[in-house]
């Protein structure tokens, strides 16, 4: 299982890769709630989202034979553009398999951040039917895999958010009673309450998600994970129809 001792190596590594983002107090949320509300601006990384942390952790870890094969990764567009940057980086194949439901602006993107080293896939309706064919082709083509949330090296990079949080929360005399953390696989939320189950026990997390994508409730309420009949498709990054093994356990 994910420690956050894992967390803080991740944070080792990252540190020098990725943006430090701010955490901004929302005036308009803490007037309403009446409640000191901050926001973790990871729409401000290098490709707008916390997934670069969690994908360049797992690449960079991956031997060297196994890099020169190259990656495969599935994602309905943040992993996609964390892996396709990190590949852009450290000069190594990338086929990335996207569901054809896809914003063609996450498409743009991640062709941006890959360059000539992203090749990009168009498969299926939804992630699930994307991320069994990626895994297919990964075996047919002895390419590594890089699974958005089910990967102990991805979970402790997106983990290196709360390092952050914590930090900035020190430095500025801010305490943590509440943390929400968004849900699709789980690998954000399960890094999160990895590293804050060890040093700020205290606080709690709670994770939010879609009403019509809500893999980690049903899997909490059935006391294992179940998969979801259907997903929703209006939250796209976070339309997946079960959790992660891993994070479930974290």
């Amino acid at each position: 299982m994910v420690t956050y001792q894992d967390v803080l190596a991740a944070n080792d590594v990252l540190k020098d890769v990725v943006i430090q983002t701010p955490m901004r107090r929302d005036s308009y949320l803490s007037e309403k709630y009446g409640a000191n509300i901050y926001l973790k601006q990871e729409n401000v990384q290098k490709v707008r989202s916390f997934k670069l942390r969690g994908a360049y952790y797992a690449i960079h870890n991956l031997p060297q034979d196994k890099l020169k094969c190259g990656v495969v990764c599935a994602s309905a567009g943040n992993h996609a553009q964390g892996v396709a940057y990190t590949c852009q980086e450290l000069k190594i194949p990338a086929t990335i398999f996207m569901p054809t439901t896809t914003p063609q602006q996450k498409i743009t993107q991640v062709k941006f951040f890959g360059g000539d080293y992203a090749d990009i896939a168009l498969v299926g309706d939804t992630f699930d039917e994307s991320a069994t064919a990626a895994i297919d082709y990964a075996r047919r083509e002895n390419k590594t895999f890089i699974d958005p949330f089910d990967n102990p090296d991805v979970i402790s990079g997106q983990g290196t958010v709360a390092v952050e949080i914590f930090e900035a929360a020190q430095q500025e005399g801010i305490k943590i009673d509440l943390l929400l953390a968004a849900v699709g696989g789980g690998g954000l939320i399960a890094g999160v309450a990895a590293y804050l189950g060890e040093v700020a026990p205290h606080v709690k997390v709670v994770g939010v998600e879609y009403e019509e994508s809500a893999c980690l409730k049903a899997a909490f309420e059935a006391n294992e994970r179940v998969i979801l009949p259907s997903v929703g498709l209006f939250a796209d990054g976070t339309a997946v129809a079960q959790i992660g093994e891993k994070p479930f356990e974290v």
